[in-house]
This record gives C-alpha cells, structure tokens and sequence, in this order.
C-alpha cells in the first residue's frame, strides 16, 4: 500500500476533525511513553501516523478501493509477540549479500533460531528468538539502521 509522505511541518487535521487530533495527540504520548520511533493507527476514515526524529503526524482519508489490501491485514493481534532490537546498528535479514535471509513472513522458527543480523561497531551480532512460533511479520527493510528497543519481528507463538 502506498502512502503519501509530505515534507514541512506536521499536518494539521481537517478543520472540525476533533477526532483526529485527539488521535494524533494520542499517539504522540503513546511514541514517549512505550519508547517507539512510529505508530500508525487507521479507524474508520482517517489514517494516523506519528513518528519520532523530525516526525510527521499524517492524517489521511482510508483507501476505499477494493484492490486495496483489506483493513484486517494491517491490524496486529495482541498474542503477537515483538522482537525488538537489544542494540543500535544496521539491521541485515542476511549473514552476506548473496545468501538467503535467515527467515521470511510466514516462516515457523524454534527459540534460539538466527532470525537476524545487526552490525554493531563492524561486529556482526547474530539476534536469536526468544520464542517458537510463525515470523507474522518483519517490520525492518534489510540494511537499514535500527534503535535499541525498536520492534523487528512480529512472531505468532501458535504456528
């Protein structure tokens, strides 16, 4: 799914739209409290996004189309549990360029499996599971820079 990014400062909801900044407001508290770097939130007809380091909070109409992915796939259930990043660095899905990535959406994983490699101070850190179960998701892009505590993987315990 596409979404539009827009330069400058933060948008302002639609005048009226209480809602959403309420939403918005929400969400930002939410980022400083749980430590998050971005939280995006859809209800309804609005889309909420907030993020940290010279964030943009975007509030935009819900993508009505039908070809559109349907709202369900991008909601996150709460059994769903975080891996999130034990260091700063640049996360790799990798051990080289040309191999395989460790893991893939979908794929069942043991505890202690590699899911994961972030280079810290040109140290390679193999990052484990903590637990069994189905890689939901992989919320990273490969080579991209990580913070300590940012969630990388959505595993579902009940493959």
């Amino acid at each position: 799914m596409a979404r539009a990014r827009r330069s400058g400062p933060p948008a302002a909801a639609p005048i009226g739209d209480e809602r959403a900044v309420e939403l918005t407001r929400r969400l930002a508290a939410l980022l400083g409290e749980l430590s998050l770097s971005e939280v995006e939130v859809e209800s309804d007809d609005i889309r909420v996004r907030v993020q940290r380091a010279g964030a943009l909070a975007s509030v935009t109409p819900a993508p009505a189309a039908a070809d559109e992915r349907p709202l369900v796939a991008d909601t996150v259930s709460p059994a769903l549990v975080t891996m999130e990043a034990p260091m700063v660095g640049t996360f790799y899905r990798a051990s080289s360029p040309t191999a395989d990535p460790y893991v893939q959406e979908g794929d069942v994983v043991k505890e202690g499996q590699v899911l994961c490699i972030i280079e810290a101070m040109k140290l390679m850190n193999e990052i484990e599971s903590k637990i069994g179960g189905r890689v939901a998701r992989i919320l990273v892009e490969n080579g991209h820079a990580v913070e300590y505590g940012q969630p990388l993987f959505l595993i579902d315990p009940q493959p």
